[in-house]
């Protein structure tokens, strides 16, 4: 390809690619702080008015450092929908629009955040990774079988050789230290990354779809259509599309019991290991919310692919096809007859006839409020009260019975730390019994989470009594203070 055709290309792709404009506009700052924070996440959807309030909200403090931030979060979302970075829906839970950003505006946050943190380039495990899909698809696609029995057994002998050294307790053998392990978890999150872009590529895909399929059935004459007979016959033609059985064999992938235990089950003993201690709060949510996200992404494309089916079902069985059939050619009948007289009279000229248009108000049914008697119907006359006595010991113990003291064990921290030094959770519960049971050692662990200091290496055993008055106990990491806490 020379040098001027793909010039040409980039042109047209600078043009026409919805990441590339958002990337180029001149407030970038602004749009990509505020659609991440409030539609950044996963299957995120927003009203429009809500969107408007929380958007204008931040404008207001982006406007002492910002001077492109002068318009009204309004006006702001009208040109992002129209640039293909936002998409807006009718609500499905009720009336009124939702917002939520597209398969660009995913890939464009994304673009920012890896120049921001950029990943490193040559990772262990991603060569391997690399190396091991090349391997794979070459036994895959090799049609000389004795060539593929031959990779297959030198796999098994690799295998089997692993497990003899760990058996034999073979230094080769041993876990992967931290950094390489932490390698790995930031590719997993990185591949994991551009979930939400796929999962709205596809939604945007199947409305394509959904839409080329009308189409047809009103361009097709009705000898002629194919897809009308397909329908006919009960054919689901978004769901046996390329695109529609790539998605169905991934969803039902996620949706697999055994498959879906196994994953979480696989996240839960990453996060127990010991290298995982290090790992950023926001590190381990990404891992634990893994799954969820893919399934809720994909119970929100299955739930867009029914949708259209039973739409493009219900436009065919209903005959409403052949209304629309009508208005096409009356419109094209109209647009025939108006080529010839195009030549000779424009269209704002004056032809000196009248028509009577409808006065019927054209509106929204969103607009539409149904009268509810009950609404202004105020009850019955209040009363005045009667006194009544509080019984302050009986509220104190509601509370503990649904929330955690913090401040008794704030003070028995403090208490135990009067004479200085140092002193674990399980010292403090020796020193003082957990009155609530368990809450009171979920409190402890969290107060030392946040105040204290953890030894990912130390193990120490603490013991307490539940409120059943059943003595527990558990080994957990040691968690230890070493100054007061100050609330």
């Amino acid at each position: 390809m020379s040098a001027l055709s793909s010039a040409l290309a980039y042109k047209r792709l600078l043009e026409s690619n919805a990441t590339l404009r958002m990337l180029r506009a001149d407030h970038l700052p602004v749009m990509a702080a505020t659609l991440d924070a409030h539609l950044g996440r996963p299957g995120t959807r927003t009203p429009t008015e809500d969107l408007h309030e929380s958007i204008d909200a931040d404008l207001e403090d982006l406007r002492d450092h910002f001077p492109q931030a002068t318009r009204t979060a309004k006006a702001y979302c009208d040109d992002w929908r129209q640039a293909g970075i936002l998409v807006r829906r009718p609500a499905t839970a009720a009336r009124g629009e939702t917002y939520e950003l597209t398969a660009a505006g995913f890939d464009a946050i994304r673009m920012l955040e890896q120049l921001r943190t950029p990943p490193q380039t040559a990772t262990e495990s991603r060569l391997v990774s690399l190396a091991q899909a090349v391997r794979q698809l070459a036994i895959d696609t090799d049609p000389d079988s004795s060539r593929r029995l031959a990779s297959l057994r030198a796999e098994r002998d690799r295998i089997d050789a692993e497990i003899a050294r760990v058996r034999r307790g073979d230094p080769r053998s041993l876990v992967l230290d931290r950094r390489r392990a932490n390698e790995r978890v930031a590719d997993i999150l990185q591949q994991a990354g551009g979930l939400p872009a796929d999962f709205a590529r596809v939604r945007a895909r199947f409305e394509e779809l959904n839409q080329d399929l009308r189409i047809s059935i009103l361009s097709a004459e009705s000898s002629q259509s194919k897809v009308l007979d397909e329908v006919f016959r009960g054919v689901d033609l978004i769901e046996s599309s390329d695109e529609g059985r790539t998605f169905s064999a991934f969803s039902a992938l996620v949706r697999d019991p055994e498959q879906a235990a196994a994953f979480d089950e696989d996240i839960a003993a990453i996060l127990d290991r010991d290298f995982s201690a290090a790992l950023t709060p926001e590190t381990r949510r990404s891992l634990r919310t893994l799954m969820r996200q893919m399934k809720d992404g994909s119970r929100e494309v299955s739930d867009i692919l029914t949708e259209f089916a039973r739409g493009l079902r219900r436009y065919v069985h209903s005959h409403e096809f052949q209304r629309d059939r009508v208005m096409r050619t009356l419109i094209q009948d109209a647009l025939a007859a108006a080529a010839p007289v195009a030549e000779h009279r424009k269209p704002y000229d004056d032809l000196d006839v009248d028509l009577e248009l409808s006065s019927v108000p054209l509106g929204s049914l969103g607009e539409v409020i149904l009268h509810d008697p009950a609404e202004f119907d105020a009850g019955d006359e209040l009363g005045e009260a009667g006194e009544s006595v509080i019984d302050f010991a009986e509220l104190i113990a509601i509370a503990r019975e649904s929330e955690i003291d913090f401040a008794e064990l704030t003070d028995n921290v403090n208490a135990a730390l009067d004479g200085g030094g140092s002193i674990s959770v399980a010292e403090v519960l020796h020193r003082f019994p957990a009155t609530q049971g368990l809450a009171s050692v979920v409190g402890l662990l969290s107060l030392a989470s946040t105040y204290g200091t953890v030894e990912p290496d130390a193990r120490e055993q603490i013991v307490w009594n539940g409120i059943d008055g059943i003595e527990r106990s558990a080994v957990i990491r040691r968690h230890h203070f070493t100054e007061g806490i100050r609330l």
